[in-house]
């Protein structure tokens, strides 16, 4: 059964008073969420009060220093990063050997090999600035690089 062109107005007419009262109601509602939601109270800052502290020995500070000394030398300190194309056919140095090592050269070098299709991942573990197992030239270059850094 064909349509006539005024059935059809009315038909747009209708729609369009359901879709107005439907933004109506939407409306309505999102007002009425926002208003029930509790706000967030606002924080009070406090200040800290000084402490009273007895002044340090120098004994004292002598021995907070030396463990502080010995914290620091187990951290990962020595650090280096060294990029490269592992195949002739590719460029962007996209590789990377890393070397994590600390002061007596304990850690590990990480290494990712970029290909066309994949990529790969080894870590070597490094004991006293050598490793276990052969090292590329690239991840040697990353040992030597960090254990030039830092205070070791």
């Amino acid at each position: 059964m064909p349509w006539d062109k005024e059935m059809l107005s009315r038909l747009v007419i209708l729609a369009l008073a359901l879709a107005a009262v439907a933004l109506l109601l939407a409306l309505a509602a999102y007002v009425r969420a926002g208003r029930s939601r509790p706000r967030p109270k606002a924080r009070k800052v406090s200040t800290p009060r000084p402490r009273k502290t007895t002044p340090l020995s120098t004994d004292e500070v002598t021995a907070a220093i030396q463990g502080l000394r010995a914290d620091v030398a187990s951290s990962l300190r020595h650090l280096a990063v060294v990029r490269y194309d592992a195949f002739g056919d590719m460029g962007g140095h996209l590789s990377w050997s890393m070397a994590l090592l600390d002061d007596s050269g304990d850690g590990v070098v990480l290494t990712s090999i970029h290909g066309r299709s994949d990529s790969r991942t080894y870590a070597k573990n490094i004991a006293a600035w050598s490793a276990n197992q052969q090292l590329s030239p690239e991840e040697d270059e990353a040992v030597s690089f960090a254990r030039s850094t830092g205070a070791g």
